[in-house]
């Protein structure tokens, strides 16, 4: 399967499923397949994509790593905390595969906890696991982070959760691709730069708000969501 074109691109992430069942205090919204095809295009363009180890951090369904692995990544490994997402993302990974000739066998998708370690290193290392499909563990950084964190925006959430997701991102890839609210944005830009990294890109999309929790009032608005690129070598 050769991904020429970003429509293309999109058009296979739409088969991507949202969350089979949301959690309110993991704030877990699924990423628009619009949104994850644009960011993947331009992390591509710049480098961060083709022949690199893609790390795609809260990955929930897996798009941002299935998008990765489609537009030639070397090895792309997903994360989550939710074993119903991950269940679903292994199963859509292989239908969509199937559909062409990319090797499954340079993607995968773990559960894990990152709130009791401080990197993907520890991580795989505390779990054991050893060997992931030829990557080897202990693996000190990725090339490439993908992450889309709990905004920290309601109030069931677990508080300052995109910290530590920032946090663990720094002592886990050298480029990272950050999603916050915009008007987050000072502030995020300033947690990045005392940890030692700095800022090359800005992305800012509106990211729709589904009517998937009891409290939501309205089908759906549009937030303003803020994309960073950020460099830490």
């Amino acid at each position: 399967m050769k991904i020429s074109k970003k429509k293309h691109l999109e058009m296979v992430l739409e088969k991507v499923p949202k969350h089979p069942n949301p959690k309110v205090d993991l704030e877990q919204y699924s990423t628009p397949a619009t949104i994850a095809a644009d960011l993947i295009w331009n992390a591509y363009s710049l480098g961060d994509i083709e022949d690199r180890n893609i790390l795609d951090l809260g990955c929930g369904t897996g798009i941002f790593s299935i998008a990765s692995s489609l537009m030639g990544a070397k090895f792309s490994l997903g994360l989550d905390i939710d074993e119903e997402s991950i269940s679903l993302a292994k199963i859509t990974q292989n239908t969509i595969f199937d559909e062409g000739d990319i090797d499954i066998a340079n993607t995968n998708f773990i559960v894990g906890d990152i709130n009791s370690f401080n990197s993907i290193a520890d991580l795989l290392n505390e779990n054991s696991f050893d060997k992931i499909n030829g990557l080897m563990s202990p693996l000190s950084k990725f090339d490439t982070l993908i992450q889309n964190p709990p905004f920290g925006s309601q109030e069931k959430a677990r508080r300052h959760a995109d910290r530590k997701f920032m946090e663990f991102a720094i002592n886990s890839a050298n480029v990272i691709y950050s999603f916050h609210m915009k008007n987050t944005e000072e502030f995020v830009i300033d947690y990045y730069r005392d940890l030692g990294a700095e800022i090359s890109h800005k992305l800012v999309y509106k990211f729709p708000i589904p009517k998937i929790y009891d409290f939501h009032t309205e089908d759906s608005r549009d937030v303003e969501v803020l994309v960073l690129r950020v460099e830490n070598f």
